[in-house]
């Protein structure tokens, strides 16, 4: 369509007695190299569709079409496909005792509509790990401590991890001993840079692995997407919501992908 609108600018928009005027010459001399274009294309089209009928617009219809097809193109809005990777830096050294922490998301989400140019779409939110979630709520801190408690009742810790009690709980997650046990695991380790084949690298896999169960277990109730719509450039949330991550593993560095897929 573009060599169409390209080679006639005005079609469609010249003044009804000059169309007339041009329509009639065009029946007298007959049909032009585009129009038997334009009629080639539709015929292709019908044929497509799988119709018998003859194609049997006119010369003038035909302008039309292409008219308004380089109007619908003129108005076509921008696509816009990004991503980023967030870091959520951890407020001290690596050291992770299934702490649970919650981090409000939204300054991230407000930069990345806007540094986009999205006016129309959504924001598509994932978490990066499989002890971390993503939830719509209220940014508020005696909340995030009944989160906390919630959770904790819901999937109680290891006897054996950092914040277990004497309840008699433990998960076979947790019987770090007897791991990698399947073939699956081990080459998932190899393809993270573990070389559980060797004895000494695979204690020291051994040695880092959190007592952490539960905190997977709490990641799967919350959830690890959200999506959110955006309506004029802005994100459509309630008043009071919040996009936030869960840490149910913490503290330690982690990373949120964020998506933004719309039009600007």
């Amino acid at each position: 369509g573009s060599s169409w609108q390209s080679s006639q600018p005005h079609c469609g928009l010249q003044p009804l007695h000059s169309r007339r005027h041009h329509c009639r010459t065009a029946r007298h001399s007959g049909p032009s190299k585009r129009s038997s274009a334009l009629q080639s294309k539709l015929r292709q089209i019908a044929s497509v569709r799988g119709e018998t009928t003859k194609c049997s617009l006119s010369l003038r219809q035909m302008r039309r079409v292409v008219a308004l097809a380089a109007t619908a193109h003129a108005l076509q809005l921008q696509q816009i496909a990004h991503f980023e990777k967030v870091s959520i830096k951890s407020p001290e050294a690596y050291a992770p005792r299934q702490e649970v922490t919650v981090v409000d998301l939204m300054p991230h989400l407000h930069r990345l509509v806007k540094e986009s140019g999205m006016k129309q779409g959504c924001v598509n939110v994932v978490s990066m790990h499989t002890t971390t979630a993503i939830t719509i709520n209220e940014w508020e801190s005696r909340l995030v401590r009944d989160v906390r408690a919630w959770l904790l009742k819901l999937a109680p810790p290891d006897d054996r991890s950092f914040i277990g009690t004497d309840q008699k709980i433990f998960y076979k997650h947790n019987d770090i001993e007897v791991r990698p046990d399947s073939e699956d695991e081990r080459l998932r380790c190899l393809e993270n840079g573990w070389n559980v084949d060797d004895e000494e690298e695979l204690q020291r896999w051994r040695d880092q692995e959190p007592i952490n169960a539960h905190s997977h277990l709490g990641s799967m109730l919350l959830g690890s997407s959200e999506s959110i719509p955006v309506v004029d450039g802005a994100l459509v949330l309630g008043q009071w919501q919040s996009v936030m991550l869960v840490d149910l593993d913490g503290p330690r560095d982690r990373s949120v992908g964020i998506q933004c897929l719309g039009f600007g």
